[in-house]
């Protein structure tokens, strides 16, 4: 279990991700609308503007400002981290 830096001090349980999308389509827009009549979205932007939504295992959705390539990319450094890297240059 680790966590993810997405912005202005807040972060999530890496676990708990199941998908960083971006919210400029349409059906995002639509799946964020009934989150917020269901009370099931944290906005983390800090009054920044939306880039993008990740979305947990729970139901939650979680507005970050940060863009959804480098969030993945916080995401896969912590993970390459605890897998102990991958392979070295000395076993190519």
């Amino acid at each position: 279990m680790g966590f993810v830096n997405i912005g202005f001090g807040n972060v999530i349980n890496d676990d708990k991700i199941i998908t960083i999308v971006s919210p400029d389509s349409a059906p995002v827009k639509r799946l964020l609308q009934n989150a917020r009549e269901e009370n099931t979205v944290i906005d983390a932007t800090q009054g920044r503007r939306t880039r993008a939504i990740i979305m947990t295992d729970a139901g939650y959705l979680v507005l970050s400002a940060l863009l959804p390539e480098t969030i993945a990319g916080r995401t896969r450094i912590k993970g390459c981290e605890q897998a102990g890297g991958g392979e070295s240059d000395e076993q190519r």
